[in-house]
């Protein structure tokens, strides 16, 4: 697959999550981002998405690609869930 059509591929894939907040902000009052909010899940997924294709790309052995993203999308939650509810308690919080 060429390039530009997985980057193309990567960032529609975080716009649809994006829209899932969004959306759900329409509806409740339990979901209250603001622009920032997006921008730093916008970065994380991107970056994310970003890192796990080269990943892909550049490391031969399947059972260290999968090692890694693991260890990749792992990083990914536990950075969104400290951000969303605090589970370590540091200054960065949602809460």
């Amino acid at each position: 697959m060429a390039p530009n059509k997985r980057y193309l591929i990567i960032i529609l894939f975080t716009f649809g999550i994006l829209l899932i907040p969004l959306l759900a902000m329409q509806f409740t009052i339990e979901v209250n981002w603001g622009l920032l909010d997006f921008i730093v899940a916008g970065i994380f997924l991107l970056g994310t998405g970003f890192v796990v294709d080269f990943v892909i790309r550049k490391v031969s052995k399947l059972n260290y690609k999968i090692a890694i993203i693991t260890a990749l999308l792992t990083l990914l939650f536990l950075f969104w869930a400290e951000l969303a509810v605090g589970i370590f308690g540091t200054p960065f919080t949602g809460n």
